[in-house]
């Protein structure tokens, strides 16, 4: 099934915009570095690994303490709600359960493609905003 191109187009804004506010939400805070490194190499690992297994990647590696936030807990954050707003209509902040439990493998293939999607622009994003200069390409 075809997208009009104008609906196209809104949706590629939106993932425009949605990753521009992911990181400018991370710009002041102390793993800013971290997760635009991340940002970088997140499409990577989805396409090397899939979706659910870098999701569960990023969240082994977040803090301890439910109340604490590393770049790993808020990528992973920000992937998910994306990825569930876009194919389940209701914002989840880890998307494992119903990568797991409900999605068929069509529905896994449309939010592996839709995280690509937002990741391209998050990358893009973060490497403008976040990633110093002279950092490993």
């Amino acid at each position: 099934m075809s997208i009009p191109q104008s609906r196209q187009r809104i949706l590629e804004q939106q993932r425009a915009a949605f990753a521009w506010q992911c990181v400018q939400a991370v710009q002041r805070t102390d793993f800013a570095s971290e997760y635009g490194q991340l940002a970088r190499e997140a499409a990577s690992l989805v396409q090397m690994h899939g979706l659910g297994q870098t999701l569960a990647f990023l969240m082994s590696k977040k803090p301890k303490k439910l109340e604490d936030v590393n770049a790993h807990l808020q990528l992973a954050r920000d992937l998910s709600r994306w990825v569930s707003q876009q194919l389940l209509g209701t914002v989840r902040d880890d998307l494992r359960d119903w990568i797991v439990q409900s999605a068929d493998v069509a529905e896994y293939r449309r939010a592996t493609l839709e995280a690509l999607a937002f990741l391209a622009w998050l990358k893009r994003f973060a490497e403008a905003e976040l990633v110093k200069e002279g950092a490993d390409a």
